[in-house]
């Protein structure tokens, strides 16, 4: 998955936003396919050059809250400060048949309920349309995407 910005980035929003975005493309492709990851690379593509970083999740998943948890700690493990990004992107690695995963009893309710909501949600993009619904920050105007250059909170027309 990638994602290239119009023009160089230094807004730690826009970035995560764009992460997010990713995050949730891949987990919704891997979990159509029926397939789990054990890894996820990181590039990171500025104005002078690329910086790239793979990461092993603690178990194979296809969640999205598994993906954001890791992509963010490895976006954060960059240590931007001033870096003009100007495009990012995601990969998985190590990939497996989603059946081979063994599945935990977890006595995490928030995390079961965050799962059952996501194989609802699925239902929900497969039936309308992958746009249709996603997380509520890149849907009420709180960070701008390239999809949807809307509004930002607190700023007028």
């Amino acid at each position: 998955m990638r994602h290239r910005f119009e023009r160089h980035v230094l807004d730690g929003v826009d970035v995560r936003a764009a992460l997010l975005t990713l995050v949730v493309d891949l987990g919704l492709l891997l979990r159509r396919r029926g397939h789990a990851v054990r890894a996820l690379t990181l590039q990171l593509a500025f104005a002078c050059g690329q910086w790239e970083k793979i990461r092993r999740l603690v178990e194979p998943s296809a969640h999205e809250d598994d993906l954001r948890t890791l992509a963010y700690q490895v976006m954060d493990a960059a240590g931007l400060q001033r870096g003009r990004l100007t495009g990012i992107t995601l990969r998985d690695e190590d990939l497996l048949d989603a059946d081979q995963v063994a599945e935990q009893i977890s006595l995490d309710a928030g995390r079961e309920a965050r799962l059952v909501a996501e194989r609802a949600v699925d239902r929900v993009r497969e039936k309308f349309g992958p746009g249709v619904i996603g997380p509520a920050a890149l849907r009420v105007g709180l960070v701008a995407t390239a999809a949807d250059p809307g509004p930002r909170a607190g700023r007028h027309r």
